[in-house]
């Protein structure tokens, strides 16, 4: 019986090289060929095709994914393309496979953010993220008002982005600091809410994406236990997927 034709996303994404949408990214910059040509965006691939990123040969290896939860500290970049940005996620975590964010935490902020070398979690996680809750740990300029809370907690409709942002629970825990838990994950959104409301961020800290929490050090990473993952796994989807640890410990980046 024949292999069924695959999109070049899908398989960039099925042997753990990036996600669909990084895939997706890679191939309208040109940086992808097949046996030498450059493909269209939603080029299905036969078995015996070649893919090449940047001239390297693509093969896959069949390897245990990994799932890394990590303690991104301020000052980093989300982002794969090493060769840009000096102060990238990936070479400050020099993981010895490679592995990519699952969305963003901007340069700005810091705390918790997952990373994979699996192509099609991070795709179910991506689509999930109108519904997935994020919390977060922010501190602001000045005393935080009833009025901030119950504006913050009902929506705010951001200019630049066109769009009103979906109710969110907000509790003050101190003078200038509240948490938030979000189930959206627009552009800078939480600094956009306080910016309408006149009030400006000082430090911005993300403390759980959905039922994984924070439990480390700045700079330090971790894989996730058995339960999480599992339970991760059925927060995004009905289906299952075997869990094959890779032992991997905390590390701190020296």
């Amino acid at each position: 019986m024949n292999e069924p034709l695959k999109r070049i996303n899908k398989y960039l994404s099925e042997v753990g090289y990036c996600s669909r949408r990084e895939a997706d990214k890679l191939i309208e910059a040109g940086r992808v060929t097949i046996n030498g040509i450059i493909p269209e965006k939603g080029t299905k691939l036969s078995p015996e095709d070649k893919v090449y990123v940047d001239g390297e040969l693509i093969k896959n290896t069949k390897t245990p994914f990994v799932y890394l939860a990590f303690n991104k500290p301020v000052g980093i970049v989300c982002t794969t393309d090493t060769r840009v940005e000096k102060d990238n996620i990936i070479d400050f975590i020099g993981y010895h496979k490679r592995i990519f964010p699952i969305g963003r935490l901007d340069k700005p902020s810091e705390g918790l953010i997952l990373l994979t070398d699996d192509g099609d979690i991070v795709n179910k996680i991506l689509r999930a993220s109108n519904n997935h809750e994020k919390e977060y740990v922010v501190t602001v300029d000045k005393p935080i008002s009833q009025t901030f809370v119950e504006r913050m907690s009902k929506g705010i409709y951001l200019d630049e982005l066109k769009q009103t942002t979906k109710p969110c629970v907000v509790k003050k825990t101190n003078t200038k600091t509240f948490k938030i838990i979000l189930t959206q994950g627009l552009n800078r959104q939480i600094r956009r809410m306080c910016d309408h409301l006149n009030y400006e961020v000082q430090t911005l800290k993300r403390v759980r994406i959905m039922n994984v929490n924070l439990d480390l050090p700045i700079g330090e990473y971790r894989e996730l236990t058995k339960t999480e993952f599992e339970d991760l796994t059925q927060l995004i989807s009905n289906s299952t997927k075997e869990f094959k640890p890779n032992l991997v410990h905390r590390k701190r980046k020296n």
